[in-house]
């Protein structure tokens, strides 16, 4: 017995647990939206009152017939039922309209809440660290909260209003049940336990169901965006990937709807028998009403009020008990809200900020860094340091997965490193506030986003700190070098980018990285880093475009971390990575003097494995083949 008594407990406790998320719930409506929550709890009152009126109206008013009957229409008899059914009718009307308010408010309601819930949700995805976002954990925890979590707080109030309302109503009924006998309310309470004992193990069945295919779904999104997005489209249907993400796409979706089904299957079976308990109950209370009713103990009136407060009575308690169901599921599912909205993030502002430099004087300094990324074991910098002076424009190259990517997430301060600190003239990031760090630094990744708004609105976004004018945008877009291509759309500046809404222009890989470049540049941040500023230009162009970079760069200081020596040999440092570490510096012909990787590698890129100069090699190109077979052989 005491084994038996265990899962019994446990159960309870996790019920108490659960609904210890409704006086939160609670605040966070009432915070959305007081006024109609106010109007929505006078309207429980109200309501809860109405039906035990209007069967009390119905006893009344099938009394007053029988005996206007009996009298044979005379006045005086007549006059009272006339009046009952006035009542009545003005029940029945109050009561309609009270349901169009209801729907009127509750719709009011919903629509401020949820973009309250959504608020919420989005200031939390801003505010979690960006590791959070390279973690499958965290994307469950997403789509648990943005989905049906986002809705459950509505839907929580909704299922404890119709607590307390159809409690109201209850309690009205089984007291004009008590006049005819005690046990009548007891029995009425057990008709519906069964339905409600269904209603908690199937919901409770299927929240942890729902938690446990996350991933599941998720997966089932991502196939779905691979077969409808714009961005995948070309590829898909150049390798022919179409069939195998539909198989795929559809294999999930069967297996989660061959268990969804079985799961209702089940529920619908044990609702059933639940039902024909309570129909049985029903039965043998009604008989027994009929009864007395035969032996003149009971009028033709109290036999239509008893079955009207029975019928109605176990509609009532089992709306209540499964509304206790409700309020026990949709606790359930706002636990993954709140799980979400309680994520602490790890970089953080200090206590006491420290006052960030307008201008570096001294530069940056990484020292003795060492960084991991989340989830991951081997260190993407280990013991790492270098100084970068201020006004300077410093290049970093190496191969793919060398760490330069990583450097400009430390120095926005996305990650903190687990050991060492990267200082700004001398003063450690993690005593900077992160807004006023960010202010001081403009960037280009190596993927931008690609907004769809307009030219001038795309570019504008680099800096919305300040009201930016015409003149300002269209001198960051010269800059960038995208002022021409931008003057030769439809619109000009007011043209849309992008194919994602009705009347916008595409525009090529180069072309939206000038434009993205050129948000770059409007924030005149005393930092500029850039990650393959030039993968999408062609060679004819990037001589064109260090110019005008090594303009606007005066007395900022810049890194550029780039694949292309073209680049790199214009800066006014280099510095090679490899596997984590700086393992060559200087500058380009200092660098192939050195005949290390950088020569080796510059030799591959300019001589194109061929042993000889491109066909767009211009004479810094040639110059530096020179100095190569000169200090190489």
């Amino acid at each position: 017995m005491a084994s038996d008594r265990k899962p019994l407990v446990k159960q309870s406790r996790h019920l108490l647990t659960q609904l210890s998320y409704l006086p939160r719930t609670l605040r966070l409506v009432w915070k959305a939206a007081p006024q109609y929550t106010l109007a929505w709890a006078v309207l429980l009152l109200v309501q809860g009152l109405l039906p035990v009126a209007s069967v009390f109206l119905i006893k009344l008013l099938i009394d007053s017939l029988l005996a206007a009957a009996k009298s044979h229409g005379a006045w005086e008899y007549v006059r009272p039922t006339i009046v009952i059914a006035a009542f009545a009718a003005g029940i029945i009307l109050l009561t309609e309209f009270l349901q169009g308010l209801n729907d009127w408010i509750r719709t009011a309601q919903a629509e401020f809440i949820q973009d309250h819930i959504k608020e919420l949700i989005h200031q939390q995805s801003a505010k979690v660290d960006l590791a959070f976002y390279e973690s499958p954990e965290y994307y469950d925890r997403l789509d648990q909260a943005r989905t049906e979590a986002a809705n459950r707080p509505l839907a929580l109030l909704e299922s404890g209003g119709n607590v307390i309302q159809n409690s109201i109503s209850f309690l009205a009924m089984a007291t004009v049940l008590t006049t005819y006998s005690l046990w009548l309310p007891l029995l009425l309470l057990l008709s519906t336990l069964p339905a409600f004992y269904v209603v908690l193990r199937f919901d409770r069945r299927y929240h942890y169901w729902w938690g446990h295919t996350t991933p599941e779904r998720r997966w089932t999104q991502y196939y779905d965006v691979m077969l409808t997005h714009s961005m995948a489209a070309a590829e898909v249907r150049l390798f022919g990937l179409g069939t195998h993400f539909r198989s795929a796409y559809q294999s999930l979706r069967q297996r989660l709807r061959t268990e969804r089904l079985a799961q209702v299957q089940k529920q619908s079976v044990a609702r059933v028998l639940a039902s024909s308990v309570a129909l049985l109950i029903s039965g043998a209370s009604l008989a027994w009403m009929s009864w007395r009713t035969l032996r003149g103990l009971a009028t033709l009136g109290d036999l239509a009020l008893f079955y009207q407060v029975f019928s109605r009575g176990q509609d009532l308690m089992r709306s209540l008990l499964g509304s206790v169901g409700k309020v026990y599921t949709n606790s359930l599912f706002l636990e993954n809200l709140f799980a979400f909205l309680e994520l602490k993030p790890s970089v953080i502002d200090p206590e006491i900020p420290v006052s960030a430099p307008s201008v570096l004087s001294r530069g940056i300094n990484f020292r003795e860094v060492t960084f991991r990324y989340p989830g991951s074991q081997n260190a993407a910098l280990k013991n790492f340091s270098l100084f970068i002076p201020a006004g300077k424009i410093v290049a970093i190259v190496g191969t793919n997965g060398a760490g330069k990517t990583t450097l400009l997430k430390l120095l926005c301060r996305f990650y903190d490193p687990q050991s060492g600190r990267i200082e700004l003239d001398g003063i450690d990031l993690r005593r900077l506030s992160i807004g006023e760090l960010w202010r001081m630094i403009t960037v280009l990744f190596q993927q931008p986003l690609n907004y769809h708004a307009t030219a001038g609105e795309t570019v504008a976004l680099g800096d919305l700190s300040k009201s930016h004018g015409s003149t300002e945008i269209e001198a960051a877009a010269r800059s960038a070098g995208a002022h021409e291509l931008i003057t030769r759309l439809p619109h000009g500046y007011d043209t849309l980018l992008g194919k994602w809404f009705d009347g916008g222009v595409e525009l090529s890989g180069g072309e939206w990285q000038r434009v993205n470049m050129a948000r770059a540049y409007l924030r005149q941040a005393p930092i500029i880093l850039l990650d393959e500023p030039t993968s999408f230009m062609d060679s004819w162009v990037e001589a064109e475009w260090f110019e005008r970079f090594r303009t606007l760069t005066a007395e900022r200081t810049a890194i550029v971390i780039t694949h292309r020596f073209t680049i790199a040999m214009r800066a006014d440092i280099i510095h090679v990575m490899h596997e984590g570490e700086i393992v060559e510096s200087g500058t380009h012909h200092e660098l192939l003097a050195q005949c290390g990787l950088y020569a080796q590698s510059w030799n591959k890129q300019m001589q194109g494995g061929s042993g000889q100069p491109t066909e767009s090699s211009s004479p810094p190109f040639e110059d530096g083949l020179a100095v190569l077979e000169t200090a190489c052989q």
